[in-house]
């Protein structure tokens, strides 16, 4: 039982926590006191961290990932209610979408919730691939598109729409955050890491992501599905299930 009150509170602090978190950038751009595209990323790259974060807030319990799995599910239900027009939310509208318009919820938000709830139910804080590919997908693609929309205006030249600053960022902040998350986990017994071994995997893992981040297939797949799919198909043939 108290287990179960543990993961209660947890769930209901973390989607409390989730919430405030986008209403609180919903009214940033409201009154635009930060850039609509700046606001889609920053909630990009918290609303990622700060779930990973809070993982070990729930119970050693086997039910513990399903009470966790409630918040990114809910989001899901939340984005998916407002994309197909049951209700209207300007504000949420504003602050996660690139063009204003309410149909785009169902597309990468959407993408990026699903992603978190699979992360959640199949891999889980006990596992490195969830944990390097998460980061993957909140960190580095988030910082590749604020560095990138500052500072790029140096091309690739395969894909116009992205630049070699901010395939840099998406590297960098990729990798810094994996394995900051991994020692957090770590630090916190969650997984074992042999750092020696870790840090050069965790170099190829952000490759591939950055790889795979600026190949121009934007059309065809979001970025908030083709990241993390490589990640995790990168991170699984390098770590196992383990993070040595």
């Amino acid at each position: 039982a108290s287990m179960l009150l543990r993961d209660g509170g947890a769930t209901l602090l973390v989607t409390a926590g989730a919430y405030s978190l986008v209403r609180a950038f919903d009214a940033l751009t409201e009154r635009r006191l930060v850039q609509q595209s700046l606001s889609r990323k920053v909630v990009h790259v918290l609303s990622g961290v700060f779930f990973m974060a809070s993982w070990p807030l729930f119970s050693n319990s086997t039910s513990a990932r399903f009470f966790a799995a409630v918040v990114p599910f809910l989001n899901c239900v939340r984005l998916l209610t407002y994309g197909l027009g049951f209700y209207s939310d300007e504000a949420l509208v504003k602050s996660v979408t690139r063009e204003g318009k309410r149909e785009e919820l169902l597309r990468g938000p959407l993408y990026y919730v699903i992603v978190l709830l699979i992360i959640v139910l199949v891999f889980w804080r006990d596992s490195p691939i969830g944990i390097v590919s998460l980061s993957m997908m909140s960190g580095g693609d988030g910082f590749a598109d604020i560095v990138g929309r500052r500072f790029g205006s140096l091309k690739l030249p395969f894909n116009k729409k992205k630049s070699w600053v901010g395939s840099a960022a998406m590297f960098i902040s990729g990798f810094l955050l994996s394995a900051l998350m991994l020692s957090y986990f770590s630090w916190l017994g969650y997984i074992h890491v042999s750092w020696d071994q870790a840090l050069g995997k965790l170099v190829l893992v952000a490759l591939a992501a950055t790889v795979v981040e600026c190949i121009p297939v934007t059309d065809v797949v979001d970025d908030n599905i083709s990241v993390p799919l490589a990640t995790m198909l990168v991170a699984f043939l390098l770590f196992g299930n383990t993070a040595n």
